[in-house]
């Protein structure tokens, strides 16, 4: 493993693992003892992962795709305390001879019910029936039927009919036009960065359908837990979580999520840009602005045409 000039032990060579500076400056670590890698020592050949054969940097300790130790040659073990992972649960042994057991029912708050359901909750023929002391001032509601015995019940007035409106979810896209984001591989953005990394090959864009509100731009990382709407995987230029997308659903933003290399943007037709967006500051994406990251990806986001959403 080696250090970036942050002080982060990275397995990567190339960019920091945690803050995806560029390695140019970084220092050895003394190697832990360990046992034996199932690679041979100093190979530039990728080692693929014997669990799920993804594979992974030469010098990589463990899988990024599933997490798989290539030190111990063993699989991450589950994490008790997470969801999941918790043991199966099963039923009590009966206990010979216990009493039965007669359930307590709590009476409804007028806190935890809507008005119009006050008439569902039964209280008067359940025989497990049992009131609980009053809470000072907490409002509760009398079960039902116990105030017909002394008054007669007024006459509800008829509720009003017409349509209800639902609550829009926070994380999806509203309106009727959908939105996607083009991906592109830049030759010209690439020869501008002068990365030693191989510029893969060009062609069309991939098409990702934008179907959430904030979306992250960056690469996966399993072991981190990092997972972008937008992936720039082949793009080592960009960082693990490199900027952010935000709609209102009519306009949109990027903000800059303090990457190495920064986050970029520039209108159709001029010159590439030169000088970062500044970190933790929302630029609004006009349109036709193209937004550049790592050392060959390029952005465009534009509504969805017919057949794309």
């Amino acid at each position: 493993m080696t250090l970036c000039p942050n002080g982060h032990s990275s397995a990567s060579t190339d960019y920091c693992d945690v803050c995806g500076t560029p390695m140019v400056a970084a220092a050895p670590v003394a190697p832990t003892p360990t046992m034996a890698m199932p690679t041979v020592s100093g190979s530039s050949e990728p080692i693929t992962c014997p669990n799920c054969s993804f594979p992974n940097l030469p010098d990589a300790l463990f899988c990024e795709n599933c997490g798989y130790d290539f030190t111990t040659g063993s699989l991450p073990e589950p994490d008790p305390d997470g969801l999941g992972f918790g043991a199966p649960l099963t039923a009590p042994a009966p206990v010979p001879n216990a009493p039965a057991v007669v359930p307590v029912v709590a009476p409804v708050s007028s806190l935890d019910i809507e008005e119009g359901d006050l008439g569902k909750h039964e209280a008067a023929g359940d025989p497990g029936y049992v009131e609980a002391p009053a809470i000072e001032g907490q409002p509760t509601v009398e079960p039902a039927g116990a105030a017909e015995a002394s008054e007669p019940a007024a006459a509800e007035p008829e509720a009003e009919t017409g349509p209800v409106a639902s609550s829009p979810a926070v994380s999806t896209i509203e309106g009727d036009s959908a939105w996607v984001a083009e991906v592109w591989v830049d030759p010209e953005w690439y020869a501008a960065q002068k990365s030693d990394d191989p510029l893969p090959s060009g062609g069309l864009p991939e098409i990702v359908v934008l179907k959430q509100s904030s979306l992250l731009v960056g690469r996966t990382s399993v072991s981190r837990d990092i997972h972008p709407q937008i992936e720039c995987g082949t793009d080592s230029g960009v960082s693990r979580r490199h900027c952010q997308l935000n709609t209102d659903g009519q306009r949109w933003w990027v903000e800059d999520l303090q990457s190495s290399n920064g986050t970029f943007v520039g209108a159709a037709g001029e010159e590439l840009p030169s000088v970062p967006i500044q970190p933790g500051q929302r630029r609004e994406v006009h349109d036709g602005d193209r937004i550049f990251v790592g050392a060959w990806t390029r952005l465009v986001i534009r509504k969805a045409l017919p057949g794309e959403a």
